[in-house]
């Protein structure tokens, strides 16, 4: 592996710092108390590319690779100050163009991905449960056939995106005794009869991205629609899974950056006692140690895109997900410390990064869940 940035990358990170910097940060403590998604920015990153980047040209793509991709997500992280609406950007490009992507057939392609990478839909990847969360192939959302339609019924929560999507991915089970081994996935629009979008739900953190449960209500899906095999919903969810968690955390790592370089900037001006905080090494440790954090998640992410191009990436992502999500946390709430009661307060963001960061140890699967895959892939043997 090298990651030696050729000329386009390079051109690309900075165009997407400088998009990000001019275009991503207005009136962020605002959107964050009303939780607002902004339309107009999901438009304006669409016509830069960046929902194309990994879609193939004949579908309004750039057809970049992973890498690529994870150091332009980069970028705008680091110019943008707003890590909840991440959290929906990536929902839809990984958890939904992505499968329609890897498992649609050819209709569904041209039917979907031109709409989704233009920015004209919004997608959600509708799959937790009230009793299904990190268990999630024990859904009990059901799917039965009825002629040429197969017909839902069922509640999803937790769902990214709901309450703006256009677009949605959902899965069923057609025989809930076989378990996982059952599940289906299925591509609907959000204004199909018997789908109700529940008003969105209020959140700690990533608040700028919208959260809802989607209730099924005998919902007839063509059989058209649905996406891949029957049985084939496990396939599906495990193989976009590793997708999103090599790459839905990439924009934290432009967020770390830049958290430390306001750190360094307030510790050699900052005054204490007669002296900058920079000579306390309990600061500058501190602001060491988030260095050290950020450059090892920056080559587990890495590591992680390149293998989605070249190999099996079950365990690098999981690896990459769970180290990068614990170091944001652990980065925002030393820059708290650094910054003392600045840093406790609004005007100065690191309390919205550090809420935000909270929830990155949960979505795409917990902490705890990401050490069950590792441990897995691992060989040891759990009963």
């Amino acid at each position: 592996m090298e990651f030696e940035w050729n000329e386009e990358q390079k051109e690309l990170y900075e165009q997407a710092v400088s998009f990000a910097q001019k275009r991503m940060n207005k009136d962020l403590i605002e959107a964050d108390k009303q939780g607002y998604f902004s339309r107009e920015r999901w438009q304006e990153l669409a016509r830069l590319g960046v929902m194309g980047l990994l879609i193939p040209e004949e579908y309004g793509g750039a057809g970049m690779d992973a890498l690529t991709c994870a150091r332009v997500l980069e970028g705008l992280g680091y110019g943008c100050k707003d890590l909840g609406f991440f959290l929906s950007l990536g929902a839809h490009m990984f958890a939904v163009q992505m499968p329609v992507l890897l498992f649609g057939t050819e209709e569904q392609k041209q039917a979907y991905l031109p709409k989704l990478v233009s920015g004209e839909w919004v997608g959600a990847h509708a799959i937790s449960e009230p009793e299904a969360g990190s268990d999630a192939m024990s859904m009990t959302t059901h799917a039965e056939t009825d002629g040429d339609c197969y017909v839902i019924n069922g509640r999803k929560t937790f769902v990214t995106n709901a309450p703006v999507c256009d677009f949605i991915i959902t899965f069923a089970t057609l025989n809930q005794r076989r378990g996982f081994a059952a599940v289906t996935a299925f591509v609907l629009e959000k204004d199909t009869p018997g789908v109700t979008i529940e008003p969105h739900t209020e959140k700690m953190g990533s608040r700028t991205s919208p959260m809802s449960d989607i209730l099924f209500d005998n919902v007839r899906v063509p059989i058209a629609n649905r996406l891949g095999n029957e049985y084939g919903g496990y396939k599906i969810f495990s193989k976009v899974m590793h997708w999103e968690r090599a790459l839905i955390l990439a924009p934290f790592l432009g967020a770390m950056q830049r958290q430390i370089e306001d750190c360094v900037h307030y510790a050699n001006q900052r005054v204490q006692f007669g002296k900058r905080l920079a000579n306390y090494q309990a600061v500058t440790g501190k602001i060491v140690d988030m260095q050290v954090r950020l450059e090892a998640a920056r080559m587990l992410i890495y590591k992680a895109a390149y293998i989605l191009n070249h190999g099996d990436a079950t365990m690098a992502s999981s690896i990459a997900k769970l180290y990068t999500s614990e170091a944001a946390v652990q980065t925002f709430m030393d820059a708290m410390q650094v910054f003392g009661g600045y840093g406790f307060s609004t005007e100065f963001e690191i309390e919205r990064h550090l809420r935000d960061a909270l929830g990155a140890k949960i979505y795409s699967g917990t902490t705890e869940m990401q050490k069950v895959l590792i441990s897995t892939q691992l060989g040891l043997k759990i009963n």
